[in-house]
C-alpha cells in the first residue's frame, strides 16, 4: 500500500494564463475508491482556498479530511461506487507548486517572483493529473467555494468533459463585498512589519497580518445569527485581555482559529490565491453565462446555496441554476436554510448529504 498523497512532476514549462511561465511544476493529489475498467466512474473534487488534497481519510492516512463526512464508503460521494480525485491547487502550499516552493533559478522560495496566478491555471494543472490517470470524461466535477470557480474554469477550457456538475456555495465571479474583504486581508498581510516585501523568514513571520486576515475571513464564513446563538455576549477568560480587546467569547473564538492558521499557510500563497479569486470571471469575454453552459456543459447539475451566506450570497447560486436550466441542462437547485453561512458545506452535513445522494444516484 503506497502513500496517500501522490505527486505528479512535470519537467517542462507550464505557461500561465495571464502571462509568464513555470519552468516545471508539481501537483499533489489523493484518490479514494477504485477506477473501473471503463474509466468512467471518476469524480473530480476541487478545493476552497486553504484546504489540501486530503479531502477524506483512507486506510493509508486515517486523519480526517476536510470533507470527511461527504467522501467515503457508503457516504454521499460513495467511494464504493466512485473513484474520487482531489488535487491541491496550483499556487497553494500543501504539496503543489506555489509561491512557497523553491524557484530553481535562485534556490530560494518564489514568493513575490511567482508568476501571476489565475483560477484557469489551477484547472489546467489539475487536468495534468486526470490525463496522467488516463481519464477522458469524468462522471462528475464538484467545486465548493473557490473550487466552484475552478470547476467553471475547467468547463470553459474542457467543454463536454463531464456529465455532472456540482457547484456548491459558489458563483461565476466575486461580489464587490467579497472583493473588499479579500482586499483588506491582503493589505493586512503586506503591511505587516515582518512581510519585508515577501522576503520574510521562519523567525520573522508576518504573523500579525496573517492573524488579522484569518479573523476577517472567519467573520465572513459564518453568519451573525449563528454567532448570536453560539456566543451572545458571553465573556471569555481563555486568553489574557488586550488593549481594548479580548473580553468576549467571540473574540477568543476568532483568536483560536487565527493562531491555528498562522503556522499552516504560507502568506504569499494566500495572497496569490486570494487575488486569483477576485480576478476570476466565468464570463470574462462577451459570453453570457447561459451561452457558456450551452457551449460547455450538457448534463445534470447540482447547485447548492445557503440562505445565510454573505460571501457567496444565494442570488449567485440562483443565477447559476437559472443559466444552466435555460441552456438545456437538468438542474437540481437547493437553497438550504442553514444558519452556518458560507462554511455550512464544511459543517452542516445533515443538510448537504441528501441532495448529493439523490444527484449521484
Amino acid at each position: 500500500m503506497g502513500p496517500a498523497t501522490h505527486y505528479l512532476d512535470i519537467e517542462e514549462p507550464f505557461l500561465m494564463y495571464r502571462g509568464g511561465e513555470l519552468p516545471a511544476l508539481r501537483i499533489a493529489w489523493e484518490t479514494w475508491g477504485t477506477l473501473n475498467p471503463a474509466r468512467d466512474n471518476a469524480i473530480l473534487l476541487f478545493t476552497g482556498l486553504s484546504p489540501g488534497a486530503h479531502a477524506a481519510s483512507s486506510p493509508v492516512d486515517p486523519a480526517p479530511g476536510w470533507w470527511e463526512d461527504m467522501v467515503g464508503p457508503g457516504k454521499p460521494i460513495d467511494t464504493d461506487r466512485f473513484f474520487v480525485i482531489c488535487a491541491n491547487s496550483l499556487g497553494s502550499c500543501k504539496g503543489s507548486t506555489g509561491p512557497a516552493s523553491i524557484n530553481p533559478a535562485t534556490g530560494k522560495p518564489w514568493r513575490l517572483h511567482f508568476p501571476e496566478l489565475a483560477i484557469e491555471d489551477i484547472a489546467r494543472a489539475t487536468r495534468l493529473v486526470t490525463d496522467h490517470l488516463g481519464i477522458g470524461k469524468l462522471y462528475a466535477v464538484i467545486g465548493p467555494s473557490m473550487g466552484g470557480f475552478t470547476a467553471l474554469a475547467w468547463l470553459k477550457q474542457y467543454p463536454g468533459s463531464t456529465a455532472r456538475l456540482g457547484l456548491i456555495s459558489t458563483a461565476c465571479s466575486a461580489t464587490p463585498f467579497a472583493i473588499s474583504i479579500r482586499s483588506l486581508q491582503r493589505e493586512a498581510i503586506v503591511t505587516d512589519r515582518n512581510f519585508h516585501n515577501g522576503d520574510y523568514s521562519e523567525d520573522e513571520w508576518p504573523e500579525v497580518g496573517m492573524r488579522l486576515a484569518r479573523k476577517l475571513g472567519m467573520i465572513t464564513y459564518r453568519s451573525a445569527g449563528e454567532w448570536q446563538r453560539r456566543f451572545g455576549r458571553k465573556r471569555q477568560d481563555y486568553f489574557p485581555s488586550t488593549l481594548f480587546g479580548m473580553r468576549f467569547d467571540v473574540e477568543s473564538y476568532l483568536e483560536t482559529h487565527a493562531r491555528k492558521f498562522v503556522g499552516q499557510f504560507d502568506p504569499c500563497s494566500y495572497l496569490y490565491l486570494s487575488r486569483a479569486m477576485d480576478l476570476f470571471d466565468a464570463c470574462d469575454s462577451d459570453e453570457t453565462l447561459k451561452n457558456l453552459f450551452r457551449r460547455c456543459f450538457t448534463g445534470h447539475a447540482l447547485v447548492i446555496g445557503v440562505e445565510t451566506d454573505i460571501l457567496f450570497p444565494l442570488h449567485q447560486q440562483r443565477d447559476l441554476a437559472g443559466a444552466l436550466e435555460s441552456s438545456g441542462s437538468e438542474v437540481t437547485f437547493e437553497a438550504l436554510p442553514s444558519v452556518q453561512g458560507h462554511d455550512a458545506f464544511l459543517v452542516d452535513f445533515e443538510r448537504f448529504e441528501q441532495p448529493f445522494r439523490d444527484w449521484l444516484a
